[in-house]
């Protein structure tokens, strides 16, 4: 985390707002956000792009066990 805002502060210049206002200071910092996502992601390899699944966690298998229903929000990928 730390590595994270520290990047932010001295690598893209987060410590001072092109813009006025709390509102069009916070569309900067989304939008900076964003832009660091997205060359993050470029540089993975294929490889790494596509996550393993999941083992399904102890809560999901008691509801399994028990045949009791839940959101599909709640599965993982394998499930």
């Amino acid at each position: 985390m730390e590595g994270t805002v520290n990047e932010f502060a001295h690598g893209h210049g987060m410590r001072r707002c092109r813009y006025r206002g709390q509102g069009k200071a916070h569309v900067q910092h989304v939008l900076t956000a964003i832009a660091v996502n997205i060359e993050r992601l470029s540089g993975l390899s294929p490889a790494e792009e596509v996550p393993t699944p999941r083992r399904p966690t102890a809560f999901q298998n008691y509801l399994d066990q028990r045949v009791i229903p839940c959101p599909k929000s709640w599965r993982t990928l394998g499930s």
